[in-house]
């Protein structure tokens, strides 16, 4: 591929049109400084010093998306609380539309504060409930995303599951079977809860440890040989066209059927791996739905999980940086 190439796949993302639908959260990082231990137990006395919150979860892809230029609507079910309004006014200064986010007071916003020292964490504290939606809640969501995608149509559409309870079996069913009937490119990463409930999707991707866990299966070795039949076992369950799997260190894989291949991971210092699913994910999304080029995909979202490995935290990636760190390791 040259740039001129490239730069027109970085270019036609400003087009596209996500939908990122999953359990979406609020990453607060809370920042200080460790002089002593606590003379009531020994733990680190934590001297806070500065507050952020960050858009995490589903909405974390939707932020991604929306770094890469595409326009992104986040469909969501959070609480009716302080964090939630939070988390809203965060996904509307990013530009993310929220209309298909729900209200519910059944459930808290899901929140997870990370007390950090020294770009170290020392403790992470969670705020959430993972029971699946009730009825009056899942009828009304899948309701409200399926008229948005009939009306609307966008390009593609994104799951992020994180074992939230938003992702039923049957609201990934009928949203599945919806986006099929129209013509709407669907991503998936998945989780173990319902790992197999994502039949029919077009990018399936887990990591290595999903897929030992959601399949059952003793994957030991990362070679492609093995990988292939890892493929060919997600095939029969699920029917999907890409198989995308992340290797952590070792890089990423991908088969669509008709070609496989193992793209090895890039030299980083990495600070923090978190949320480089999510970067991932919103990557390679657009560039197959605009190129349908499944080598490219994997290439292009490699280098952007590693990029965004050197920052600290949850955060999505920086368009111009990975555009010229592609130009770089993969025009001829």
């Amino acid at each position: 591929m040259n740039k001129a190439e490239l730069q027109k796949v970085f270019d036609d993302m400003d087009g596209l049109h996500v939908v990122v639908v999953g359990d979406v959260m609020l990453d607060n990082y809370w920042w200080g400084n460790v002089e002593r231990i606590s003379p009531e137990a020994p733990v680190p006395v934590v001297a806070l010093h500065s507050r952020e919150s960050r858009l995490g979860g589903a909405a974390n892809v939707a932020l991604n998306c929306r770094a890469l230029g595409a326009k992104v609507s986040l469909a969501s079910v959070i609480g009716d609380d302080s964090e939630g309004a939070l988390l809203m006014k965060l996904a509307h200064e990013a530009g993310i539309d929220t209309s298909l986010v729900m209200q519910s007071w059944r459930r808290p916003t899901t929140t997870k504060t990370r007390i950090l020292s020294r770009n170290q964490q020392m403790m992470r504290i969670d705020d959430e409930v993972t029971d699946d939606l009730y009825a009056e809640e899942e009828h009304p969501f899948i309701d409200l995303v399926l008229r948005f995608l009939q009306r609307v149509k966008p390009q593609v559409l994104i799951f992020e599951d994180y074992n939230k309870g938003l992702l039923k079996e049957n609201v990934i069913r009928r949203i599945t079977a919806h986006c099929r009937e129209i013509g709407i490119i669907t991503a998936v990463d998945p989780k173990r809860k319902n790992f197999l409930a994502y039949r029919d999707v077009t990018i399936f991707k887990p990591n290595l440890k999903e897929v030992r866990e959601g399949m059952h299966l003793p994957v030991d070795n990362t070679d492609e040989k093995e990988l292939n039949e890892v493929h060919s076992k997600l095939y029969a369950a699920l029917h999907h066209d890409v198989t995308f799997i992340t290797l952590s260190e070792k890089g990423v894989f991908y088969n669509n059927g008709f070609s496989s291949a193992i793209i090895p991971s890039h030299i980083r210092n990495i600070a923090d791996v978190s949320g480089a699913g999510d970067t991932v994910i919103a990557t390679a999304a657009l560039v197959y739905t605009l190129t349908k080029d499944v080598a490219l995909m994997a290439e292009l979202a490699n280098l952007a999980g590693g990029l965004v490995c050197e920052e600290v935290g949850v955060v999505s990636i920086k368009k111009d940086k990975l555009r010229k760190e592609s130009e770089t390791l993969l025009c001829v």
